[in-house]
């Protein structure tokens, strides 16, 4: 067997399950492990071609008669945010961000347990433990990153996003924050930074992950234009929510 077979990772599929975005559909998902030295690169090659990670898992949509989710990714040195986006950068101005190594803490879990609660409370994370919480931030791998967001008098930690730094942008795998502070936008507001701090890195793509037609819980991600948007002809850029350009 050559080593080109040897290192060419096994995919596999899932079993129908109640699709968690749009009601009365199933989902299915193809998966490969991201393991040994080869998943930092397998995770960018993967990246460009649609998949999330998840842990140690790269996945993406299988679903049949059904190709509602998008993925996702802003090009981020001709991204302009807007007045309602400056806005946002405007109400956190008084947070401060820090880059640390990924590894769970207790002060972590405590803001991810309210985050989930107050806003995930019937999804597919709200029955994770902090042994699963810490399983989804430290055990990589792959390069990824946590962003702490605090404030810069009370130190007070309102929002945090696990990050992976691919080979031609950041994807952002995770995003938690402060149910209490909802006037923030801390949500959008991480995106924001963060396209930023890809535009910082000299990587051109920030990828935002799956944009899911006739989701609501999903339509945030529309908004961050110029956007390219994966489909069966490759990355197409949209300039406008319904236009379109090659």
């Amino acid at each position: 067997m050559s080593i080109e077979r040897r290192n060419f990772p096994q995919f596999f599929i899932t079993a129908a399950a109640p699709c968690p975005y749009l009601p009365g559909r199933v989902e299915r998902k193809v998966f490969t492990h991201l393991v040994g030295p080869d998943a930092r690169a397998l995770n960018t090659q993967l990246s460009q071609g649609g998949f999330r990670r998840s842990q140690n898992i790269a996945y993406r949509p299988a679903c049949e008669h059904c190709t509602a989710c998008v993925s996702v990714r802003v090009p981020v040195n001709t991204f302009d945010p807007g007045r309602s986006f400056r806005r946002v950068l405007r109400a956190n101005s008084d947070l401060e961000s820090a880059v640390i190594r990924p590894q769970a803490t207790q002060e972590h879990f405590s803001l991810f347990r309210a985050y989930i609660d107050a806003r995930h409370g019937e999804g597919g994370m709200a029955e994770m433990t902090v042994l699963d919480f810490s399983a989804m931030v430290d055990d990589a791998f792959v390069d990824n990153r946590l962003i702490e967001y605090r404030h810069r008098d009370s130190r007070q930690l309102l929002a945090a996003v696990l990050i992976d730094i691919l080979g031609d942008g950041v994807s952002m795998i995770y995003s938690f924050f402060d149910p209490d502070h909802r006037v923030r936008s801390l949500g959008t507001y991480m995106i924001l930074d963060t396209i930023t701090r890809a535009r910082r890195l000299g990587l051109p793509y920030l990828y935002l992950g799956y944009w899911v037609r006739g989701s609501h819980k999903m339509d945030y991600k529309a908004r961050f234009l110029p956007q390219e948007r994966l489909t069966s002809q490759g990355w197409v850029l949209y300039r406008e929510q319904h236009s379109v350009s090659s």
